[in-house]
């Protein structure tokens, strides 16, 4: 990058050097004119010419002859050496600034993995380059999560055209086939496409802020998000129940109950075969309002939980092809939901299978 013409700012701390040295040696000869010089006699008696003087008789006129030149020596000496140190000195102090110029124009050509870890005391320069070393950290981590993103759901989107395609093809080349199975599949297939692609929109607005607020209780969400799923939890014999008292907050009511939704419908499917169990609770503790959502099931890997908040990441395999067996997006969404809110959101294995999952939302004041 070219830089605007003008000194740099190692020229300029340079100068400065330079110049508060030349300032403290004008003063100290200054200080020795008013403090000496000007006290000592400008003539003087000689009792006898016979009685030689060595070296230089001390009048002022002499003083001055002899001092002079040697302060004009010392004060250019003063100016080279202000200029020689400053220039290095300038050179060492701004060597952190220089890294750091470095690793962001490193980062500038969409390289983020150049890290500046400066050494050293804990200084300003320490700071900001451990601050920059973090924001690159934060990027890369992001910049990653969103190829994945895009990878997976490029993937996800290729998936049901394809299938589209290749029922049309066996139905051009075999005109018996039955037109009403062929209609069922391509409208199985369609609306899962939509079903997916409504939840990428659903992901993409779901961490901005920018929603109307009103006051919601959360008790109220979860008896109404378990009536609409108690169908799905009967036909998969799985018990589903919802206690606790009320959970106000303010959010936005649409989101919150697809946020509820989500996890009881993930805990449906994600569940044991057969005799599974659903308890969805919510709660006020403090200035919180707490959703709990605990289900059975499989044993999770502890090391696969914390991955399940990323975009078409399943506890499980997919093992049912039904409409609700999800596109992965569920709990993506809650998290980013609950981000909106300014909530957190923890997910905890079971010792025997299982998930628990907890949502905290600021309390309404």
């Amino acid at each position: 990058m070219d830089r605007a013409p003008g000194l740099s700012v190692r020229t300029k701390l340079t100068l400065s050097y330079a110049g508060f040295l030349m300032v403290a040696g004008v003063l100290l000869l200054a200080a020795v004119w008013l403090f000496l010089l000007r006290y000592v006699p400008d003539r003087a008696l000689v009792v006898s010419a016979d009685m030689p003087t060595p070296g230089v008789f001390p009048i002022r006129s002499n003083l001055l002859r002899v001092f002079a030149p040697r302060a004009a020596a010392v004060l250019a000496f003063l100016l080279v050496l202000g200029l020689v140190g400053g220039w290095i000195l300038a050179g060492r102090m701004l060597a952190p600034l220089t890294r750091i110029t470095d690793a962001a124009r490193t980062a500038g050509n969409r390289s983020l993995s150049h890290r500046i870890r400066l050494r050293g005391r804990r200084d300003e320069f320490r700071e900001l380059s451990d601050a920059f070393d973090s924001m690159l950290d934060q990027l890369e981590s992001h910049v990653a999560e969103q190829q994945r993103f895009a990878a997976n759901a490029s993937h996800e989107l290729r998936t049901p055209l394809a299938i589209s395609r290749a029922l049309l093809d066996v139905a051009r080349k075999d005109p018996t086939r039955d037109r009403g199975e062929l209609i069922e599949r391509l409208h199985s297939v369609n609306t899962r496409a939509i079903d997916l692609t409504e939840a990428l929109l659903l992901l993409s607005h779901g961490d901005r802020a920018d929603f109307a607020r009103e006051g919601v209780d959360l008790s109220l969400l979860a008896e109404e998000a378990a009536e609409t799923l108690l169908p799905l939890a009967e036909q998969r014999h799985i018990t589903l129940d919802v206690t606790g008292g009320p959970a106000r907050t303010d959010g936005s009511a649409e989101l919150l109950l697809r946020m509820v939704t989500n996890l009881v419908q993930n805990a449906v499917v994600h569940n044991l075969p057969t005799g599974g169990t659903v308890t969805v609770h919510t709660e006020e503790l403090g200035d919180r309002s707490v959703l709990r959502v605990e289900n059975t099931g499989p044993l999770l890997p502890p090391e696969l939980v914390p991955t399940l908040t990323e975009p078409f990441r399943r506890a499980t395999d997919r093992v049912r092809t039904d409409e609700h067996a999800g596109v992965g997006l569920g709990l993506a969404i809650v998290d980013s939901i609950v981000r909106a809110h300014a909530g957190t959101l923890d997910l905890t294995p079971g010792p025997t299978g299982g998930l628990l999952v907890t949502v905290r939302l600021p309390g309404t004041r």
